[in-house]
């Protein structure tokens, strides 16, 4: 029984551990990175061949920003939306981010130019949704089929 509670109490730790603040400004937003960070740690081979892709990056790039600056897979992709949003280059918004870390994924989208409740702070919300949405129903084989 001691065993099963030192157990649960670990694996609780690691639980709570696994979550990042980004502070954006929303809890929405903040939940749904960490859903993509966390899907992105166990595959972080597909996560980054997806992002290289999808945001015309090299993956050269986003192992920069893991190995190199110290991104988690969530702070990565915040950086390419906020990037391609802001129209800045990812350059850009990785120098922002190096000057601004400690006050929050928020204030480095105000700084790039995405301000609160603007057009393109919802659509970084929008994305980050349909990107934790995308992540979780690829391989399971249990999406809605189309009734004919």
């Amino acid at each position: 029984m001691k065993n099963l509670l030192t157990i649960l109490l670990l694996f609780f730790n690691f639980s709570v551990s696994a979550q990042i603040s980004f502070n954006t400004g929303s809890a929405q937003l903040d939940s749904d990175l960490n859903i993509i960070n966390a899907d992105a740690n166990l595959n972080f081979g597909a996560f980054k061949t997806n992002l290289s892709i999808s945001n015309n990056v090299s993956e050269r790039k986003i192992e920069y920003m893991k190995g190199s600056i110290g991104m988690k897979a969530g702070e990565i992709y915040l950086t390419l939306q906020i990037a391609r949003l802001s129209r800045r280059s990812i350059d850009n918004v990785i120098i922002i981010y190096k000057k601004h870390k400690n006050k929050g994924w928020g204030y480095i989208a105000k700084q790039a130019g995405i301000k609160p409740g603007s057009a393109e702070f919802h659509q970084l919300k929008n994305n980050a949704s349909s990107k934790k949405n995308k992540s979780r129903g690829q391989g399971n084989g249990r999406g809605k089929r189309k009734k004919k």
